[in-house]
Order: structure tokens, then C-alpha cells, then sequence
């Protein structure tokens, strides 16, 4: 794998490499030293408290809220995976939008291998900090229940976008040079495992100012979502029930949701940017009334609002060009750094949860609460209830729903067509060549020579 370029560079630990990066890109994060040295040397970096920190502060680096370039975390799974399904075109085109993508695509490739790289830094600070003196039990403790979150949430994506993938867990090269692919019930069983660990780790309270550092809820968000595309539903439905009745989060205006600060917010970054608050932003509004915007909304899902539903207002902009309309997702709304109100990079949040608990319902055969639950979104749109009834209307329902809530947000609706066993239908009607084998991205091409235990997805 590609990550073996990473894990050879182990004269400095990583955090060592990410602390300079981390005091500019993530100081609003966590507390950092004011004068931390520039090279921290392995043997000694988990020996001091101010240190460790810093580690984990650079764990958030790779997130990119608003410095654009190509991680998994850094917008890639709005722009790219939107385009992958039926959300959004790209004026200057990529091979996401006909699923064309290859092996040596470089734009697939890099879900993988920054993926890997996230992953193995949160390794190194995992080994780091189990074994450090340095710190209370407590904090040490809370510190690994927010790493193994973050790193179940890397799997997580990981095993969506490839299927089977290879399980690292620690920063030895020689043994992860090698490693084959795990079954995809074998990586969800991992993710499981840290996320348990994680919930057992971390607090209702935030470990931070804000809500820019995982909690317990955090976790659940995740736990919620996986018991949901697992087919565990009672489970799915106790977690999300955890979150919605903590008290801690409410549903906001539709124009608040993603503001920095937003009580609907389960986990939000700050964008704290030199130019720009988040990726999304920066790429898909234009900067000017006359330039096309190079992102846009499909027709379809311009179509799939019903009508006066306030989410097409509030989150979908207009640019018109000699009397022609161009539209684009406006979720996030400013592009400048210095703008107000200022945004705050969403990771999960309130509204998926009640529509995890809706599916949730409506498969458990409770058909009175799922719609309960469904009708709190809308109604939040300005729509009336719903008039599904049977358990299969319901279940229609709720994914409509999930496509006009969270279009555009960390590729929700190709997982939702995925799992809904719809991707074949939907796709083949609006992408001419579509193969069944493109719901998969195929490993990277590097990799599967580096690695003679790695095999590729079919098709590819």
C-alpha cells in the first residue's frame, strides 16, 4: 500500500511532523504550547503532556475543514461521491460522473490512500498514548475513546467506498506492507469494536471548547448509523434515541444549521481558514454573479423537493446568466474567512438521527413513531405530514426524505443507494454505460503492485 511511504518515515513520529501544521490549522481545537518545538523526537514525544496534545490535535489536521486539497475528510465525499451518484454535475467533468474511474484515477486513489495516512497517524497516537506516564488515567482514557471514534469513522468510509479493505492497526511497515483485504463483516466488526471502546470512553461533555472535538454522543451518531446499515434496527434505534433524548441538541432554522455553534451540530469543526471557512463553500459558490458555478445541483434532485419545501430555498443557491438559472448547494454560505455569521464544518448532526430511528421503526414494524419521527423533519421544511402508511411506504419515504435532507453531506445518498439495493435501477436510468460494478471504487493501482496480498475490486 501506498502507506508504506508514511510509516518508513519513522525517525519522527507523526505527531512530530503535524505539531507546526497543527498550532495555525488547529488551535481553536485544543489547548497547544506556545513555543512547541518544531521536531519532536519518537522516544520522547508521548513523555510530556503539552506534546501529546499537540498529537492529537494533528489527528484534525487531515480534516482540511477549509484548506481544500485531496483527503477523504476534506469535502471529497460532498463534491466527488455526490457526483459519483445523482446528485450534483462538475462543468469541467471528472470520471466520478460517468463512474468511469480507474485504477490510476488519481481523484479515486486518494480516498484510499489518505484514508490509510489518517489511519496511521491515529495509530501512532493510539500506541503513543496507551503507554504513556505523562498524563491522568482519565484523560488517557477519554484521549483513546476520541482516537478510536475518529478512526472507526475513517473505516467507516473506507469500507463504503471499497468494500473489502485491509485492517491496520499499528505503524510496523513490514507487517503492514502485506496485508490483504479483510471481509467486509470483519471491518465493520473492527469498527464496532472502537466505537464500543469509544463509548465506554468518552463523556456527554465535550473535551473541548465548542463542539469540535468528539463526545459520547459523537460516537453514537456513528454507532446509530452503522446498527442502521448493518440491518440491526433495534439497536439503531436505541442509539439514535440516546442522542435525540440527551437534551443536548435541538433541531435550528434551516439558515442555522450549519453556523458555527449550531445546537443541531453533534460534532462541527471550526473553520478557521486563511481565506475560506470550509471546502464546500469555496468550491461550489461562484465569486462572482457572472461566473457559472462549477459545481450544480442535478435536475433530478432539483426535482425530488416537493413544492414549498423551504430546504430548496434555504440550501440550494441560484446564478442567473443571460436569463439562464445555474444552481448550486449553499448549506454552507460563506466563502470569505473574515464573513459572518461564520460556519462551522458539520459532521453529524441531529436531523440524521431522527431519520435513522424513522427506517429504523418502520423496519421493526412501528409504524406510528417512524412516522412520528419523519414528520419531525418535515415539518422543519414546512411540509405537511406524511401520507406513507404501510411499512413499505414508510421505508419510501424515509429515504426521499434522507435525499433532500442531507443532499450533499459526506455522500449520503450513494451510500442510501447502495444499501437500498436502488443503485442498479437509478443509476443505469440517468448515466449511459453504467455497470453494476462501479458502486465499488477500485483499489489504487500502486498499491495492488506494493502489496502482493492485495487483490482489486471486479471490474477494474
Amino acid at each position: 500500500m501506498k502507506l508504506q511511504y508514511n510509516i518508513r518515515s519513522k525517525i519522527w513520529l507523526v505527531s512530530a511532523i503535524l505539531v507546526a501544521i497543527s498550532i495555525s490549522s488547529c488551535k481553536k481545537l485544543i489547548e497547544i504550547p506556545s513555543n512547541p518545538s518544531a521536531q519532536i523526537l519518537q522516544s520522547t514525544v508521548y513523555n510530556d503532556s503539552a506534546d501529546i496534545m499537540s498529537a492529537v490535535a494533528g489527528v484534525y489536521v487531515n480534516f482540511k475543514v477549509s484548506g481544500g486539497g485531496n483527503n477523504i475528510f476534506s469535502g471529497m465525499m460532498t463534491q466527488y461521491i455526490g457526483c459519483a451518484s445523482d446528485e450534483l454535475s462538475n462543468v469541467s467533468g471528472n470520471t466520478f460522473l460517468t463512474n468511469t474511474y480507474l485504477a490510476t484515477d488519481a481523484t479515486a486513489s486518494q480516498f484510499w490512500t489518505t484514508g490509510y495516512q489518517n489511519i496511521y497517524y491515529i495509530n501512532a497516537c493510539l500506541s503513543g498514548i496507551a503507554s504513556t506516564t505523562a498524563i491522568s488515567e482519565s484523560l488517557k482514557q477519554s484521549l483513546l475513546g476520541e482516537l478510536k471514534m475518529v478512526r472507526a469513522m475513517s473505516y467507516f468510509y473506507l469500507v463504503n467506498l471499497y468494500g473489502a479493505v485491509p485492517i491496520v492497526t499499528s505503524t510496523d511497515y513490514t507487517v503492514n506492507a502485506v496485508l490483504p483485504r479483510s471481509s467486509v463483516d470483519s471491518v465493520y466488526n473492527f469498527i464496532l469494536s472502537d466505537l464500543t471502546d469509544a463509548h465506554s470512553a468518552l463523556k456527554a461533555t465535550y473535551p473541548s471548547a465548542g463542539r469540535a472535538r468528539p463526545n459520547l454522543y459523537t460516537a453514537d451518531a456513528l454507532l446509530a448509523r452503522l446498527y442502521l446499515y448493518r440491518g440491526q434496527y433495534t439497536q439503531a434505534e436505541a442509539m439514535a434515541s440516546e442522542i435525540i433524548n440527551s437534551g443536548l441538541y435541538s433541531l435550528t432554522a434551516l439558515t442555522s444549521v450549519f453556523v458555527s455553534g449550531s445546537k443541531e451540530a453533534i460534532w462541527q469543526l471550526p473553520a478557521i481558514g486563511v481565506t475560506s471557512q470550509t471546502t464546500e463553500a469555496s468550491a461550489f459558490i461562484p465569486f462572482s454573479p457572472s461566473i457559472t458555478p462549477s459545481w450544480q445541483v442535478t435536475t433530478g434532485l432539483l426535482n425530488s423537493f416537493e413544492l414549498n419545501d423551504l430546504r430548496k430555498t434555504s440550501w440550494v443557491g441560484t446564478s442567473t446568466i443571460s436569463t439562464k438559472n445555474y444552481y448550486y448547494p449553499l448549506k454552507y454560505r460563506q466563502q470569505l474567512a473574515t464573513a459572518t455569521p461564520a460556519d462551522g464544518y458539520v459532521v453529524f448532526r441531529l436531523a440524521e438521527q431522527y431519520l435513522i430511528r424513522a427506517e429504523a421503526r418502520a423496519q421493526q414494524n412501528k409504524p406510528d413513531s417512524a412516522l412520528a419521527d419523519l414528520n419531525v423533519i418535515r415539518k422543519r421544511a414546512g411540509l405537511g405530514n406524511s401520507t406513507a402508511s404501510t411499512t413499505a411506504q414508510i421505508l419510501t419515504a424515509v429515504i426521499q426524505e434522507r435525499r433532500t435532507e442531507l443532499f450533499c453531506e459526506w455522500g449520503h445518498r450513494w451510500f442510501d443507494l447502495i444499501r437500498s439495493g436502488t443503485i442498479n435501477t437509478v443509476m443505469s436510468t440517468i448515466k449511459t454505460g453504467w455497470a453494476p460494478t462501479a458502486a465499488l471504487l477500485p483499489v489504487p493501482a500502486t498499491d495492488i503492485q506494493n502489496d502482493p496480498f492485495l487483490t482489486q475490486n471486479p471490474g477494474y
